[in-house]
């Protein structure tokens, strides 16, 4: 059995191993495959497993792999894998959907007490002699924020969102969702509203959703109109979910206060991606998922999913 992984750099850029794929068959792991769909199929080949990342997987594709049986998504998001046309050619799809939560979570704070303290500008500002040279024992150069009462109004309210909601109420923050997967008395303090309530009441927004064509563009001109001028807007999902230069144009007119995103809609990010000209916008290369201790989760996972798929019991399938 033939098993390719399209872009495993960046799950494991050597810090890792792949020695449990290489007993399962026959493995061959390209650092990356360019977005091209004929070099993707070349990729392929005749591999009847194939794992993927970032790397697109076509309806052109797929119809090119004619030994494929099976697509293990190296990630939770899929939609860069043709689903529905996987399907109907009886392509087993699966994704990888609890092992961020904790990094991902962690992250989105991280975000924003950065936004709140600037910790690494004041850094950069002491280190270029600013307290050496100042008249007081103290100076900051953005305004503080405090979080305590504040309301974050988490979009998506899976693993990750109660996680998020989790750390943000242990700063002493009410929480605001659109839905719970939960039964509303195993809730703590979570008020669920509707969208347009959330975007109003919401001094954070935190995004948490996979992108459908029904999410896609969520956070637009009309949406950012309905939020407070003095809000913050944090994106660790999907760069989709955002009309980028409606954002842009919010921050530059100060309709919107901050903004911090780890996912643009084109990654690596493009030149001229709006958001390089916000201002108070915070962006990071998509790393809220990499610590080691989450890569390693995925790793394990990915491999019983496999394990899963080659005894006829697939879990963690993905359905259209």
């Amino acid at each position: 059995m033939k098993i390719v992984i399209l872009d495993g750099y960046t799950l494991n850029p050597g810090d890792l191993d792949w020695d449990a794929f290489k007993s399962l068959g026959d493995l061959t792991v390209f650092d990356r495959t360019e977005h091209d769909t004929k070099k993707i199929i070349e990729a392929i080949g005749d591999a009847e497993i194939v794992l993927t990342n970032k790397t697109p997987i076509s309806e052109a594709v797929l119809k090119k792999a004619p030994n494929l049986k099976y697509i293990g998504l190296l990630a939770t998001g899929y939609n860069n894998v043709d689903i529905a046309t996987a399907h109907d050619l009886d392509i087993v799809v699966t994704n990888i959907p609890t092992y961020g939560t904790t990094a991902v979570a962690q992250f989105t704070m991280a975000l924003l007490l950065e936004m709140c303290h600037h910790v690494g500008e004041h850094n950069s500002a002491v280190q270029r002699g600013e307290w050496t040279n100042s008249k007081d024992f103290s100076f900051w150069n953005y305004p503080l924020i405090e979080l305590e009462g504040k309301t974050m109004g988490i979009i998506g309210f899976g693993s990750i969102g109660r996680a998020t909601a989790k750390l943000a109420q242990a700063f002493g923050m009410k929480i605001l969702t659109t839905q719970s997967s939960k039964k509303p008395e195993t809730e703590t303090d979570i008020k669920v509203v509707d969208m347009a309530t959330l975007f109003k009441n919401s001094d954070v927004v935190s995004l948490h959703i996979p992108l459908t064509n029904e999410t896609e563009g969520l956070i637009n001109k009309s949406t950012i109109a309905k939020m407070k001028n003095s809000a913050m807007l944090i994106n660790t999902a999907r760069g989709g979910l955002i009309v980028e230069n409606d954002l842009k144009e919010a921050l530059n007119s100060g309709q919107l206060a901050y903004a911090a995103v780890d996912v643009v809609s084109t990654e690596p990010i493009t030149e001229d991606n709006p958001l390089l000209k916000a201002k108070n916008c915070i962006i990071t290369p998509h790393i809220a998922w990499a610590p080691k201790a989450s890569r390693t989760r995925l790793m394990t996972t990915a491999i019983e999913n496999l394990k899963a798929f080659l005894n006829d019991q697939p879990v963690n399938v993905v359905k259209p």
